[in-house]
């Protein structure tokens, strides 16, 4: 009996994705766990595999397509059936060459405003299922815009560059007429738009119902202090050369989750999260940090995973990999998945102090802010020191005050004595 295998729901809020490649043929002969296609959603780009062994009959969507969470991407029959003679187990460009193409996009009605001329030769164009929806409300056609993105990907930005300076759009929502009055000279002109409505897609909208549900389920509260970083920058100055010897990029902030890993040890229900319909906390035994990336299309947060069993050369390492592949859009959803505890950063633009969002079901996360010369008292006299703000919010059904201000004092004491993060926190 044939298995019609639908787009499963891969979490994380996605709804749709794109058919990037297809992995397989019809007539082919797979096994169970076999990489079927590649389906690229707002958050990652991953591979499919087929639920069962058997033979390819049928493949239901073409590349560049974009298959909703529960439509029927394959037909997988026994091992040995054939194909189906009546046409439906035809590739995608057999397919597009039985019948008369159809265009990607819905069916545009004419417009008044001037003509978009179609590329004479359709290609599939890179971009996310969330950029394509823009694409439409904005009236561009994608095969149309030039790529700005890793590997040629079409951004927002790219869209709406090419909305703005292009003709008129072909499908625009329909327009209350406006009697003006005539001018002297003519007509009065049209008053430009104050303000643009974009639709709330892709990660934009992961984020937005991801925040929403933290604040209204964790109860926040934030603790700050400072960080006198002087004697670490000494020490990732030393281990710089090093780190690049092995082409890697050695920052602060492996130090940093290895301070947060050590006073986690210390302070558990740090790593711990609340289940709060069973009426349980889970205490996690592992350490998957989080690392918060900033993209063209919002914060993604891809996860260091058993950062404890890590030196800090391997965590700068894997950083460094991870934020690769999240800015190239290639970032696996089981990297993103599963984190304990995040730590967030803006870099130079850190500022003093902030109020991060818990990463829910997290109970906490670390904000980490700007390193810069200050002046502060050591022993009764003022010097000139590194310094750095810390910020940490806390779910207070989880962590009292005092925990939480143990916690930071913690990490503090770990980065201050950067030795102790060198042997083994």
């Amino acid at each position: 009996m044939a298995t019609e295998f639908k787009l499963p729901d891969v979490g994380e809020g996605i709804h749709e994705g794109e058919i990037v490649k297809w992995l397989v043929q019809v007539g082919q002969t797979v096994e169970e766990d076999q990489p079927l296609v590649e389906v690229m959603t707002d958050k990652a780009t991953v591979e499919i595999p087929s639920p069962v062994a058997g033979t390819i009959l049928e493949l239901k969507a073409q590349e560049g397509e974009v298959a909703e969470v529960g439509s029927v991407l394959v037909v997988i029959g026994a091992a040995g059936e054939a194909p189906q003679a009546n046409g439906r187990q035809a590739t995608s460009q057999a397919q597009a060459a039985a019948r008369p193409a159809q265009p990607v996009e819905p069916a545009i009605a004419p417009s008044a405003g001037p003509a978009v001329s179609a590329p004479s030769q359709r290609t599939r164009v890179l971009a996310t299922p969330a950029t394509r929806k823009l694409a439409r409300q904005l009236g561009v056609e994608i095969a149309q815009v030039s790529g700005s993105g890793p590997n040629g990907r079409v951004t927002d930005a790219d869209v709406k560059s090419l909305a703005a300076a292009g003709p008129a759009p072909l499908t625009r929502p329909t327009e209350a007429v406006v009697t003006r009055p005539m001018a002297a000279n003519g007509p009065a002109p049209r008053p430009e738009a104050r303000e643009e409505r974009l639709p709330l897609r892709g990660i934009r909208k992961v984020i937005s119902d991801h925040m929403i549900h933290a604040v209204t389920t964790a109860a926040h509260f934030t603790f700050v202090d400072e960080v006198d970083m002087t004697e670490l920058v000494k020490t990732r100055t030393a281990l710089k050369p090093v780190a690049e010897a092995q082409g890697i990029k050695l920052t602060y902030l492996s130090f940093i989750v290895k301070a947060v890993v050590g006073a986690l040890k210390r302070h558990p229900y740090l790593n711990a999260s609340l289940d709060h319909e069973r009426q349980e906390i889970i205490v996690k035994h592992y350490y998957h940090i989080g690392i918060a990336t900033a993209t063209e299309q919002g914060l993604i947060v891809p996860v260091v995973k058993n950062a404890d069993r890590l030196s800090i050369l391997a965590i700068a390492a894997e950083i460094q990999r991870l934020s690769e592949k999240v800015r190239e859009g290639k970032v696996a959803l089981e990297e993103l998945q599963g984190g304990t505890f995040t730590i967030t950063s803006l870099g130079a633009q850190g500022g003093l102090f902030a109020t991060p969002i818990i990463n829910s079901p997290e109970s906490a996360i670390l904000g980490i802010h700007e390193i810069s010369k200050r002046p502060v008292v050591r022993h009764d006299q003022i010097v000139i020191r590194q310094i750095m703000f810390i910020s940490l919010s806390f779910d207070h059904r989880l962590i009292d005050g005092h925990v939480g201000a143990a916690f930071a004092k913690e990490v503090k004491a770990f980065l201050e004595d950067p030795d102790w993060l060198l042997i083994g926190a």
